[in-house]
């Protein structure tokens, strides 16, 4: 398994695997999840972009923010017929690693309030609860770990 960075050129199929992998969620959410909103050439654009690839196949999509405090992980994505490999534990170890880099020591992330099986996995790898945020159509809740 290897990360590279995204580009332009990667659009289509980043676009894919986030509309396969975040799927599952919007029976849950009763809501488009947030990050099938966004125009993608506008993250490759403003955000790193990291693809997971297995023997050219891609197997998960990484997003992270830079901020000035802090790191954002804006997405974290596995396509379906990758998950439970051990992925997405693969790219939030990355995260941790390119927070490090970027001389942060904070990571944050959200997910949705219905979505609790996210909620544990990060808490199993050491995220803790920082705010829920009422978004109007859906609960938001914000994520944090302390490097």
């Amino acid at each position: 398994m290897t990360l590279r960075r995204a580009t332009l050129d990667d659009l289509t199929a980043v676009v894919a695997l986030q509309r396969a992998a975040y799927a599952k969620n919007r029976p849950l959410l009763g809501v488009e999840p947030l990050p099938l909103l966004a125009d993608y050439a506008q993250v490759l654009a403003d955000y790193e972009v990291y693809l997971a690839e297995r023997d050219g196949v891609l197997d998960g999509v990484l997003i992270l923010e830079p901020r000035a405090d802090d790191l954002l992980i804006w997405s974290v994505a596995t396509a379906p017929h990758a998950q439970g490999r051990g992925i997405g534990n693969m790219m939030l170890a990355f995260a941790e690693a390119r927070a490090r880099e970027l001389r942060r020591t904070r990571i944050r992330l959200y997910t949705g309030q219905p979505l609790t099986f996210n909620i544990a996995w990060y808490t199993r790898h050491g995220y803790v609860h920082e705010s829920t945020e009422d978004m109007g159509d859906r609960v938001r809740v914000n994520l944090i770990k302390h490097l």
